[in-house]
């Protein structure tokens, strides 16, 4: 038993080593990728858009950037610290023709320099905000000039960035924006619902939500699928995964066992708290799935199809179908709990000191198992 554990603990450190070691060297991989398109990217010629253009590429960037600054050496800093740490880089000397860009290519930020000839930071802020208020616009201010780059975020201004910076600030400070962007979209679109096919399930993360065509969705939110056998296979639909986020367990049923539709079927674990879900038919255990306890990570990109938690023969399905939500039904009974989800948010927010404490509607993923625990009942009466 001893050497068991002995061999067990030092597979675990192997399996461990060698993952850091895989690790360190895609990133070593990625740096030099990263390193060859900078090279590459500065001989090639983009005059034919822009006179002082220059543009680098990398494969799934984090985000796409355009700099304008009169200083080149800025623009060179921008280039080398931003391309080697994933993001697509352009860079231009006036503000003329980083207007000319925007209005063909897409972006995500333009960092721009406040004190610029001809054409400042203030005025690129105004006409990047009105001809593409999508774009994010970051100002390059030195220290004197800080109260008028607090001044441009009047005008749309994301944020600002004081030079001279260091390699870590600067990435500091962009990773940062990026996390703010992306928390500030996440926040405006409307969810929306769609039935959907196999190829186009979305995951936990999207802000949509996905209902495959020919699964009934239950009111306490599990899904049913009929197999080829004309048993119920059951797991966890799209809506109450995003409420719960990452599963760090499930305890499936017992096999054999029979329920009761609106029986406790299987239980959800997550932040070290429980969810229930009840079974949506009534019937025997006949399978649980192994294969999916054995990686629950796959529910973080689709929780239907192949990721049911158990399948139960049911003599009843004809009947209790009938109770159950497919298609067009599934649609109208999601868009009505996220209005419930809204007044939930309502409520809670109402509560709270903290006035951003959730967005309306939007569910922000594993908000209920990070909630406190008075919020989390009201979300377990709510949708379980």
């Amino acid at each position: 038993m001893a050497l068991f554990i002995v061999a067990l603990i030092v597979f675990i450190i192997v399996d461990i080593a060698i993952r850091v070691i895989a690790k360190k060297v895609h990133e070593k991989k990625l740096v030099k990728e990263r390193e060859e398109a900078l090279q590459v990217s500065l001989n090639l010629d983009y005059t034919s858009e822009s006179k002082t253009l220059k543009r680098v590429e990398v494969e799934e960037p984090k985000a796409r950037i355009l700099c304008v600054d009169d200083e080149p050496v800025i623009l060179d800093s921008f280039r080398k610290i931003l391309v080697l740490d994933g993001y697509c880089v352009d860079t231009v000397e006036t503000g003329q023709e980083a207007l000319g860009l925007i209005q063909k290519h897409s972006y995500d930020f333009v960092f721009t320099d406040l004190k610029m000839p001809e054409m400042d930071g203030v005025e690129v802020t105004k006409a990047v905000k009105h001809i593409r208020p999508d774009i994010d616009v970051v100002i390059i201010t030195g220290y004197a000039t800080v109260q008028t780059a607090v001044e441009c975020m009047k005008y749309g201004a994301m944020d600002y960035v004081e030079k001279p910076f260091t390699e870590d600030e600067l990435l500091e400070f962009t990773n940062k924006l990026l996390i703010k962007r992306e928390e500030k979209i996440r926040q405006t679109i409307k969810p929306s619902v769609n039935i959907t096919n196999v190829d186009n399930i979305l995951g936990v993360k999207s802000t949509g939500f996905s209902i495959p065509g020919g699964v009934f969705i239950s009111d306490n939110h599990c899904w049913i699928s009929i197999n080829q056998e004309g048993h119920a296979q059951v797991g966890i639909d799209d809506f109450a995964m995003k409420l719960i986020g990452k599963v760090d367990s499930i305890e499936p049923p017992n096999l054999g066992m029979q329920i009761k539709k609106g029986e406790i079927l299987f239980t959800v674990k997550a932040n070290g708290k429980s969810v229930q879900f009840k079974s949506p038919i009534s019937g025997k255990v006949v399978r649980v799935n192994n294969q999916l306890f054995e990686d629950l990570s796959v529910l973080e990109y689709s929780s239907y199809h192949k990721n049911w938690v158990c399948i139960i023969d049911s003599d009843e399905l004809d009947s209790e179908l009938a109770d159950l939500k497919i298609g067009k039904a599934a649609v109208n009974f999601y868009q009505e709990e996220l209005e419930k989800l809204k007044s939930l948010h309502n409520k809670i927010r109402s509560g709270k000191e903290t006035e951003d404490y959730k967005h309306e509607s939007y569910i922000e993923v594993g908000e209920m198992s990070n909630a406190d625990d008075i919020s989390r009942e009201r979300y377990l009466e709510e949708f379980f």
